[in-house]
């Protein structure tokens, strides 16, 4: 609140500023960046407060914003509910997850014929603090869903770049790995490594619970098989069966049914296979079927065909 007033003028009229409003937090989508590692260790993100308005009108300066660079694929969950508030899914993209609070108005704001002389102004939102949680679903083109141990870290390691930790027993991959995948020559997709799903992981049973939603963020489905399972349609099924169960519009995806290990099998071990699956094809509900061998890289450029041709279908 505040009264015009120089050495000419002894009453004037209302002159007091709006106040500044309060710093907002924002996320902005970075596609530079893959993981949310950068806040880990940054718990508390901190705006400042508008200052206040002045004599002669003067609106007081806002408060800094805090923007945090995060991922494609970053979602925001409020602590307390767990509800998802937000998803960044696009480079550039800003989403502001707490705001700051408004500034006051001025006594100025409030005159009017019958009060030319408001002795009232209104004070500033008070700031919020909230807990919200950042989680990031990896985006990729592919996605490669199977048991432990079926072949999936070395598929990923022999078709791309990617390094993933190989060894001969179960749970070697603890998190996801992403690979970008060149296709005969300039063109290429991602492919994302997800640590092993066991049976019942939809009901939290294993690593499973903890990376069932980076599959959501796949454009396709590829289910890892071994030639030597005891019965890959049915291994197959309870893949399916699994991600049905945590999240029934999974099984909108295109899915692609790859028998890795192949060289594990002689010629007519594998003509059995082709004609067992043949003969359960009503209840693989014609999802493609490729065989391949990663040691071999026997089947791999096929595989890669029908990959592609699914994720540009």
């Amino acid at each position: 609140m505040h009264f015009y007033r120089d050495k000419t003028v002894a009453k004037g009229g209302p002159d007091g500023g709006d106040g500044g409003r309060g710093g907002d937090v924002i996320l902005r989508g970075n596609k530079q960046l893959w993981t949310l590692i950068h806040l880990k260790y940054r718990k508390h993100i901190i705006c400042t407060a508008g200052e206040n308005g002045s004599y002669q009108n003067m609106h007081g300066a806002d408060g800094v914003d805090q923007i945090l660079e995060v991922p494609i694929g970053t979602i925001v969950r409020d602590e307390i509910t767990g509800e998802q508030e937000h998803e960044i899914t696009q480079d550039g993209q800003e989403i502001i997850i707490v705001k700051g609070g408004r500034g006051g108005l001025g006594n100025s704001n409030f005159k009017s014929p019958t009060n030319q002389s408001p002795r009232h102004a209104q004070p500033g939102e008070p700031g919020k603090e909230e807990w919200k949680i950042l989680e990031l679903k990896i985006l990729a083109d592919v996605g490669l869903v199977g048991f432990p141990n079926a072949g999936k870290s070395t598929l990923l390691s022999v078709v791309s770049a990617a390094n993933p930790e190989i060894a001969n027993y179960p749970f070697t991959t603890l998190v996801p790995n992403l690979g970008i995948v060149r296709y005969r020559g300039a063109q290429s997709f991602v492919m994302a490594d997800i640590p092993g799903i066991i049976e019942g992981a939809s009901e939290g049973k294993g690593l499973g619970l903890r990376f069932l939603r980076h599959i959501e963020r796949n454009s396709v489905l590829l289910f890892i098989v071994p030639a030597d399972a005891k019965d890959i349609t049915d291994e197959y099924l309870i893949l399916l069966s699994e991600l049905e169960k945590y999240n029934p519009t999974l099984l909108d995806k295109a899915r692609i049914l790859a028998v890795s290990k192949c060289d594990l099998a002689d010629e007519e071990l594998m003509a059995g296979f082709k004609k067992e699956l043949k003969a359960k094809a009503k209840k693989l509900k014609k999802v493609p079927v490729v065989f391949f061998s990663s040691a071999t890289q026997k089947g791999v450029p096929e595989l890669l065909d029908t990959l592609w041709k699914a994720i540009n279908g």
